[in-house]
């Protein structure tokens, strides 16, 4: 008895202590282990960016890596399971921007921020003279304390020097201004200190795995659907060790994504006029340069004629035309003047007699057979060029041209364009289309964009009349030469076709601000190509008739940045072309994203600048379905398919 009484004691005595050390151990565990929730928004210019790669690499093993993308309002949120117990947070009573850590810094550094009420927040980098470095827009955020870090680059993605540096923040209509040091040659951790507890992001994707605590890298970088492409960053030694928010700004590349499914209008080629006898007919050789499309001609597929009011003049049209048609150019050809048997003047212009309508109609046709006899089909005639800027020609009212294109256009043998008005003034062409008969008669609405006109015509695309721009120049004052005057002219191509016109047609092939040099005015030797013509090729050479624009968007918009695109495919190949402007004096990334189309493995650049002639660049390979590419300052560039 008095042993089974000492064994039972004893038990007690010996597994007290034992059990109180498991109790410790397991409550200790169950306190310090806990998932650190780092969480935040990443946004560029205001702009979210959706499905952008956060990725937390501990610096003491990186093989433990912890990613998730960001959602379709630019939030992400990762768990990070630690040592490190929470504690309870209070949040904020007051607006406080906090002082930068570290302090002085070298590759990013920290800036903690209070605020006391949802709003919405942007931090500004300026250097020591007040200049704008950084411009920070976290969105909106709500209610607590927050964290931004800045990597130290400008809004350019530039790193910048060395120096003292000013941050101010701005939110809800108050700011605080702090300063700071950028040493590169300092080294710090950026320790990242406890957020106010807010209440959870929605929406958010989420991965989790066991890591020890320490320092990490933070990657923000791309995946193929990322919106838009940004320029991937890193920030090094952020030390996580409670609940945090950090929000990152970072630049963005514009992206251009191009639907090959939305076809939008039939490409029938660009060109220029040889308009005899006003100016020297064209050489062989100019002929060449002109149709050609090898390395050193422009490419030309339309080519303008004049209609001479003598038909003993029109044999002259004949050679250059000949050669151009063998090539396979498209041939329309425009009449200045009426034979003077058919005209009368009427307060001081030359008017067509509404008796000699029928006359006139039968001269046009005299045209475009005395032409196909001669192994010159014409693609289309027009019933008068600018009709409503005659002075030393041949003028028309709206009314007049609605009454021949009414009543006797459906007697010409070709296809007919009209009014060819001189800014697409829709006051000519606006009562043909309205008019069932009259726009039954009519082909292709021509128009010239002389200080106008320049813009899209639903009207014509509703009644399926294609638009040509058939007459423009500039530069005359000038010289061909001169890259001021040969930028515009790309600028100017592209905006046609973003207005839906189906051609684009210059004025004079051969003269000193045309395409070809005519030796004058210091534009080049006689022959040689300008620059305005190596501006026009990159449009000419490698959109072909038969192609189509595709519909292409940018995000963010491009708004003051100097680039422009325009999107083509030729449907019987799958090639594509895509010509981006960029008329800023800086050079600009640009993305271009492959939608709903043959996946092109690779593309050539062709680039005209100011000391570029359509050269052709290194070979672009496409990472699934996006390439990035510089775009030179002051240039065009046109990227073909393989």
């Amino acid at each position: 008895m008095i042993t089974k009484k000492l064994k039972k004691p004893l038990i007690r005595i010996n597994c007290y202590p034992f059990l109180m050390i498991i109790l410790f151990i397991v409550f200790t565990v169950q306190l310090n282990a806990q998932t650190v929730s780092l969480k935040g928004r990443v946004t560029a210019a205001r702009y979210s960016i959706v499905n952008a790669s956060v990725t937390v690499i501990d610096n003491s093993d990186t093989t433990k890596k912890f990613s998730t993308l960001t959602d379709n309002t630019g939030n992400y949120q990762i768990g990070i399971p630690t040592s490190i117990r929470s504690e309870n947070n209070n949040l904020p009573t007051k607006f406080e921007l906090e002082q930068n850590y570290p302090n002085p810094f070298s590759n990013s550094t920290a800036i903690p921020y209070n605020i006391k009420e949802e709003s919405e927040v942007q931090v500004t980098i300026y250097d020591i003279l007040g200049r704008e470095v950084r411009v920070m827009n976290a969105g909106v955020q709500r209610v607590g304390a927050h964290n931004l870090l800045w990597d130290g680059r400008n809004n350019f993605g530039q790193r910048v020097t060395s120096g003292v540096y000013l941050y101010r923040l701005h939110a809800d209509g108050e700011s605080q201004v702090r300063k700071m040091i950028l040493n590169e040659n300092s080294k710090g951790i950026i320790s990242i200190p406890r957020n106010y507890s807010t209440t959870p992001l929605e929406n958010v994707r989420l991965n989790k795995s066991t890591i020890s605590e320490g320092s990490y890298t933070i990657r923000i970088g791309n995946v193929s659907t990322t919106m838009p492409i940004i320029i991937s960053q890193e920030f090094y030694d952020v030390k996580i060790q409670r609940d945090t928010t950090i929000n990152f700004t970072v630049n963005y590349i514009p992206l251009e994504t191009v639907n090959f499914s939305n076809l939008r209008q039939l490409i029938r080629g660009f060109g220029a006029a040889n308009i005899l006898p006003w100016r020297p007919d064209m050489t062989s050789s100019e002929i060449e340069t002109a149709f050609g499309t090898g390395d050193t001609q422009l490419g030309f597929s339309i080519l303008r004629l004049m209609v001479q009011p003598d038909s003993n003049q029109w044999s002259m049209n004949v050679t250059t035309a000949k050669k151009a048609h063998e090539k396979g150019v498209l041939i329309f050809a425009s009449p200045w003047n009426a034979p003077p048997r058919m005209t009368e003047v009427i307060n001081g212009q030359t008017r067509v007699r509404y008796d000699m309508y029928n006359d006139y109609a039968d001269h046009l046709n005299a045209y475009t057979r005395f032409m196909l006899r001669n192994g010159v089909p014409l693609y289309a005639i027009s019933v008068q060029n600018e009709p409503d800027y005659a002075n030393e020609w041949t003028g028309w009212t709206a009314d007049e041209m609605l009454r021949f294109m009414k009543e006797y256009a459906h007697k010409l043998e070709t296809r007919v364009m009209a009014p060819e008005s001189f800014q697409f003034r829709k006051n000519m062409s606006d009562p043909i289309l309205n008019d069932s008969i009259a726009c039954s008669n009519l082909d292709i609405v021509g128009g010239h964009i002389y200080g106008g006109g320049l813009a899209s015509y639903p009207l014509a695309e509703q009644k399926g009349k294609e638009v040509w721009m058939t007459e423009h120049l500039s530069g005359e004052t000038g010289q061909a030469n001169d890259w001021a005057w040969g930028l515009p002219v790309a600028s100017e191509m592209n905006n046609v076709m973003k207005a839906g016109m189906n051609a684009y047609v210059w004025w004079y092939i051969v003269r000193f601000y045309g395409p070809i040099s005519d030796g004058t005015n210091n534009s080049g030797n006689k022959g040689t190509i300008t620059k305005k013509g190596y501006v026009m090729s990159q449009f000419s050479k490698f959109i072909r008739p038969g192609y189509y624009r595709v519909e292409s968007a940018v995000y963010p918009p491009l708004v003051g940045s100097g680039v422009s695109t325009t999107s083509y495919i030729d449907p019987a190949t799958s090639k594509v072309i895509i010509v981006a402007v960029n008329t800023s004096t800086t050079s600009k990334e640009h993305a271009f994203r492959i939608q709903n189309g043959t996946v092109n493995k690779k593309f050539t650049p062709y680039t005209t600048s100011v000391s570029k002639n359509c050269e052709m660049g290194s070979e672009i390979n496409v990472a699934g379905d996006n390439f990035i590419f510089t775009l030179e300052p002051s240039s065009i560039t046109t990227f073909v398919s393989n």
